[in-house]
């Protein structure tokens, strides 16, 4: 048999032709695959595909044979993602805010590449991006890679920090001076990236919005805030800060209607302590950062929940609540 003009890639054709057009609910027949190779360029018989198949095996591809009456079809099983995590991953890059909705589609349709033909229909027809709230700073992927080359090498970064005004216009923080700070961890909350870092002008650990990030560089200066780092916990962090507003974390004591606790454990985790109160009600204490976004939380949960310390908190709200009172009466 005649070779033909992309023989040496027989292998990778093979993996290809299984990858695109079989899956669970598709197979092909031996005559189907030796047709899909010879479209590629690569002349194939029975004899050489069965070992062919074997080798495949013995890497760990994983080709399922099925004799249907006189016919045999071979597909593709275990693939490196179920169709389910795509779904997911699908949904997940979607909601994303900190992605473009350009980069949006070009990462799907290279998940879409990880199924079969047929499975990745199903996933344009769970793609719903247009209207949907995303960025439109394109450099955030660029500033993410930047940030975590730094984390690696033990640097500080430098960048301008930018906020939208009233006319939808850039417009540079602290008079356009170039922040300087030492990148601690990256983190997702309230579907935005956010940059856990060390300022050491003030001593403390701040946070930054990567989409809100230009002129991101690496400085050969060493990174700084180990002791400010050395017990930090990202999850007791993430959990006490409210829409990613600063201040001094707080230990806030809530009384609650017994019909709450599923959004309070949603919220703060299952390690709470709930203290009964009396039949009805429940006492339980969160450690917070108690910003305007908390207040706002507590206010938005209405009747059943109120904060009953400390004093200043407490202070807090009914300053707020006066605050609103004014506002709409």
């Amino acid at each position: 048999m005649a070779k033909g003009e992309n023989q040496k890639l027989k292998m990778l054709y093979l993996v290809q032709i299984f990858t695109r057009y079989t899956d669970d609910d598709h197979s092909l027949t031996m005559q189907q695959i030796i047709d899909k190779l010879e479209a590629c360029g690569v002349n194939a018989d029975r004899k050489t595909l069965y070992l062919d198949f074997a080798e495949l095996e013995h890497y760990g591809i994983d080709i399922i044979s099925e004799k249907i009456g006189r016919s045999t079809y071979y597909h593709l099983g275990k693939r490196q993602f179920e169709l389910a995590e795509l779904k997911l991953l699908v949904d997940s890059v979607q909601a994303a805010k900190f992605i473009t909705d350009t980069k949006s589609k070009v990462l799907i349709k290279k998940l879409e590449t990880l199924a079969s033909n047929y499975e990745a229909r199903q996933l344009q027809r769970q793609v719903v991006i247009s209207g949907r709230i995303k960025t439109v700073n394109k450099s955030v992927y660029n500033n993410v890679d930047t940030i975590y080359t730094a984390i690696g090498e033990g640097n500080q970064i430098t960048f301008h920090y930018f906020q939208w005004d009233v006319h939808g216009n850039q417009v540079l923080r602290h008079n356009g001076a170039l922040y300087q700070i030492s990148p601690w961890c990256l983190m997702w909350d309230d579907e935005y990236y956010y940059l856990v870092a060390y300022d050491a002008k003030t001593d403390l650990i701040k946070h930054y919005r990567v989409d809100k990030m230009k002129d991101l560089n690496v400085i050969d200066e060493k990174r700084l805030g180990q002791e400010a780092f050395k017990n930090f916990d990202m999850a007791r962090y993430s959990k006490a800060v409210f829409g990613m507003y600063g201040g001094e974390e707080t230990c806030v004591t809530l009384e609650c209607e017994n019909d709450k606790a599923g959004i309070i454990i949603d919220r703060f985790g299952k390690d709470l302590t709930l203290f009964p109160s009396d039949k009805d009600h429940f006492t339980v204490h969160v450690n917070v950062i108690p910003s305007g976004q908390f207040l706002g939380w507590i206010i938005s949960l209405g009747k059943g929940v109120k904060i009953t310390g400390p004093e200043q908190v407490v202070r807090k709200m009914q300053d707020e609540a006066k605050r609103l009172m004014d506002e709409y009466l």
